[in-house]
């Protein structure tokens, strides 16, 4: 018996009808990007992949072949040991790994013998990528899209999350990114995905809605932080219809105050933040700011670094890029606590005109 193989296209086409997707790469490759919902048996670890591609440049390839064969075994047969002995004879693994198809195929093979039926997929990981790639402006194209704008602090995670919460189709993209997509937006302890990575979380989010109903996006720029969003996406979503989420200032800076929590707890990491913006707005009106915060005036500097740096910015954006801005809807929650967003998303999603 022996495993049989299958393009990247019919492999996403068809993800759901195995029952395991095996990443046979090292650790760090797996890290980088993988196919939804894949498990990690890497053939060689990331220490391993090393030391054989030394080997294989300092002395000659079939030495290297010789060493990496002794070690892909022990690790095969201790996945096997791990994961496979309580496998039913039905089982229906899809296996790949970055390109030739060495490291899967020596898995593949090995559980092919046993008996299972295998798939491993015609040019590894870097095929998938490549299907991903060309496979997202086709779901963008086909998606119905509801862009919700508003100014710092207005409150759109929040609405997006209220409208995911009761049922509505969205895809939170700074989410997704780990950034709250601003100068400020690093979030402390939590690293972004890579670009592969970030695509490939777009691609699975984008593929499992339903086309005949809305999805509701932030109206992000073409970076959140340092990841960079498919450009079929940044040019749909400045095409299509607009929300205007619109939140008094007092509001728009109690929020905020409770969504960067963290720093009001750290200020020398809230100083050397705005440190940044001295580029923007001068090295004198930031040194008041992180003097403002030292003395714990939060509020004073969140109210001007939204009239003065952020909202200007963002209407000149939204103006120049998103062409129907100018006719968006207004909406305006109650407050800016969760049930207010809730009780705006309720409205929402009870208009038919929507």
């Amino acid at each position: 018996m022996s495993f049989h193989t299958l393009s990247a296209g019919e492999v996403i086409a068809n993800l759901q009808a195995f029952d395991t997707l095996i990443d046979a790469r090292s650790e760090g490759e797996f890290a980088e990007d993988h196919l939804p919902g894949a498990v990690n048996w890497p053939t060689l670890n990331n220490d391993e992949r090393r030391d054989i591609g030394t080997l294989y440049k300092q002395v000659n390839a079939f030495e290297a072949k010789k060493r990496g064969a002794a070690i892909a075994a022990r690790n095969i047969a201790a996945h096997i040991e791990r994961e496979v002995i309580d496998k039913p004879k039905d089982w229906k693994p899809l296996t790949y790994c970055w390109r030739g198809g060495q490291r899967s195929g020596a898995l593949s093979l090995i559980l092919s013998q046993i008996g299972f039926r295998v798939t491993l997929v015609e040019g590894g990981y870097k095929a998938f990528r490549a299907a991903v790639v060309q496979d997202i402006p086709r779901l963008v194209q086909q998606l119905n899209w509801r862009v919700v704008c508003g100014t710092t602090g207005s409150g759109k995670t929040r609405l997006l999350q209220a409208l995911a919460a009761q049922g509505a189709q969205v895809i939170d993209l700074e989410a997704l990114a780990n950034h709250r997509s601003s100068v400020l937006g690093a979030i402390p302890g939590l690293a972004q995905p890579t670009q592969k990575r970030f695509d490939t979380l777009i691609w699975e989010a984008l593929r499992r809605f339903d086309s005949t109903r809305p999805v509701f996006v932030e109206s992000e720029s073409k970076k959140v932080g340092n990841v960079v969003l498919p450009l079929a996406l940044v040019d749909a979503m400045r095409a299509s219809p607009c929300l205007n989420l619109v939140l008094p200032d007092a509001q728009r800076v109690a929020l905020l105050l409770e969504d960067y929590d963290f720093f009001v707890r750290d200020v020398d990491h809230f100083c050397e933040r705005l440190q940044v913006l001295a580029e923007f707005r001068g090295k004198v009106l930031v040194e008041r700011w992180q003097a403002a915060v030292r003395a714990g005036d939060f509020e004073t500097v969140v109210q001007e670094l939204l009239t003065q740096h952020y909202d200007p910015a963002y209407l000149q954006s939204m103006r120049r890029n998103f062409e129907q801005f100018g006719a968006a809807r207004v909406i305006s929650p109650d407050g800016h606590s969760m049930p207010a967003m809730a009780r705006l998303a309720t409205q929402l999603l009870q208009d038919r005109a929507l």
